[in-house]
Formats: C-alpha cells, sequence, structure tokens
C-alpha cells in the first residue's frame, strides 16, 4: 500500500472543500480552516482516515468479496473506471440503475441477457433474425453494456462500495444502508459524514483530488488480492506436497530391535571372557 504524504495530497487540492455556506456542520470535526469563503480540510485527518479505509478495503479483497466504485460526475467517473478495472473490480460510471443492490436479482438477469446475446452472435442465431431485429438487439445490447457491463462479473452482491460524492450517489448510499453493505466514501464538506461508515474527508470535485486518493485505495485493494492468491498458492502447494515418511513409526519399530540386540551382545561378551 502507498504511504500516504500529506504533501501529495496538498499538491493534489485534495484540501479545498465548498463554499463556507454550503457547509454540513457534522464535518466541522475534519475542517482546518476558512480562507476566501471556502473551508480548507484539515489534510492530517485526512491521511489518517485513509490508511483507516485502505485497511479496512485491503482485508475485504483478501477476503475474496467484490468492492464496488460508484461516480457518475464527470470529473470523477473515467479515473474511476480506470483504477476500478485495473484491480478487477466492479463500478458503476453512467446513471446509478435503480434497484441495482436492493433488486440484485432482476439487475443480475439483463446481465444474463447480455450474455445470452452474445451466445447468439457466436452460435448464428442472431444471423437468422431479420435486419429489424437485429437492429434492435444491437441496440438493446449496447444499452445493457454501456450501464451494467462493468458488473457483469459480479455475480452476488458487493462486499462493500466505494463512492465519490454521496450526495450525488444518495439512491445508491440509501440502498447498500438498507442492506447493510459497508461504504466507503470521498467526502467533502458539504456533505453529512455521518452516512458512511468509513469517511476520506478530501475534496471530490477536482479529478486530480479523486486520481490521487483512488490510486493510494485501489493499491490497498490490489495488496489484498495479491494476500489471497498467494495464500491460495501455499495452500495448494501444500495439498500437492507428498506426504512425509512416517518417521516416529520407522523409530519406534527399530527400538524394540535395539533392545533384543543388546542382551544378545552382553551374552556374547560374557562368553568370550569365559
Amino acid at each position: 500500500m502507498e504511504k500516504v504524504e500529506v504533501k501529495e495530497l496538498l499538491e493534489a487540492g485534495v484540501h479545498f472543500g465548498h463554499l463556507t455556506r454550503k457547509w454540513n456542520p457534522n464535518m466541522a470535526p475534519y475542517i482546518y480552516m476558512e480562507r476566501n469563503g471556502i473551508h480548507i480540510i484539515n489534510l492530517y485527518k485526512t491521511a489518517a482516515k485513509i490508511e483507516e479505509t485502505a485497511e479496512a478495503m485491503k482485508k475485504i479483497a483478501a477476503s475474496g468479496k467484490k468492492i464496488l466504485f460508484v461516480a457518475t460526475k464527470k470529473q470523477a467517473k473515467d479515473i474511476v473506471a480506470e483504477k476500478a478495472a485495473a484491480v478487477n473490480q466492479p463500478y458503476i460510471t453512467e446513471r446509478w440503475p435503480g434497484g441495482m443492490l436492493t433488486n440484485f436479482v432482476t439487475i443480475r438477469k439483463a446481465v444474463k441477457k447480455m450474455a445470452m446475446i452474445d451466445r447468439m452472435k457466436k452460435d448464428g442465431t442472431f444471423n437468422s433474425l431479420s435486419k429489424k431485429e437485429r437492429l434492435q438487439v444491437d441496440r438493446q445490447r449496447a444499452k445493457l453494456e454501456k450501464n451494467l457491463g462493468s458488473i457483469s462479473d459480479m455475480t452476488r452482491l458487493p462486499g462493500a462500495l466505494f463512492v465519490v460524492d454521496i450526495m450525488r450517489e444518495h439512491i445508491a448510499i440509501k440502498e447498500a444502508q438498507k442492506l447493510n453493505i459497508p461504504i466507503f466514501a470521498m467526502v467533502d464538506t458539504n456533505s453529512d459524514p455521518r452516512e458512511v461508515d468509513y469517511l476520506i474527508p478530501a475534496n471530490d470535485d477536482a479529478s486530480k483530488s479523486v486520481d490521487k486518493i483512488l490510486s493510494i485505495v485501489t493499491s490497498a485493494v490490489a495488496d489484498g488480492l495479491n494476500e489471497r492468491k498467494a495464500e491460495r498458492t501455499e495452500k495448494e502447494a501444500k495439498a500437492a506436497a507428498p506426504a512425509p515418511a512416517p518417521k516416529a513409526e520407522a523409530e519406534a519399530e527399530a527400538k524394540p530391535e535395539a533392545k533384543k540386540a543388546a542382551p544378545v551382545a552382553a551374552q556374547v561378551a560374557a562368553q568370550e571372557e569365559e
């Protein structure tokens, strides 16, 4: 995991909050000062929260559960898509599909429909459709890919959510709360930190700030995945290794022989003396 340097957070503009009149009083513990009508976030507290969040995310990744990354705002969506994909985690960067978590079964059906269309194209069924039908199926496939393509590998509910801008993604937050799914989030000075389980007080509007924090947390996820992989390799190696020779049994069998040999040796020695 990357070490969190306050200087780097400062350079990325993580400390810039919202206008003071837009603040949420619950963010007061994380605000350092006010400058030119803007709240400045305390980066020492941000660094501590990043480390706490990264450690928790690393454990979830090591346990084999997925972390769903959510960011639909323009400044963050491409960064989140790139970083989440790099560590093989699902993400939503287009519109949040209502019921994505609370009605997961229906969402899975839509994902399966996408796979079914792909199979039709492979086995030639697609070509037997009329031109109009093919066009409709292609459009449907493109729409599903745009909204759900990034979660096609997510076969069960995620182990956690990582959200950029909890005010914008309030529907995702509500669904996760309903299902008791842990929520990690970048929380700006205009948001309520009580909505999430692990917060990172940070500027969620600047792409440099989002990029910096996403780099650190996805690096922790990668560490967790590597740990899991190493553990599995070790288990497989142990299972494949030949069973050790029963050394203790061999020794136990040899000992009575030695005991028998001792009196015989003594008798021979006695006869020689005579």
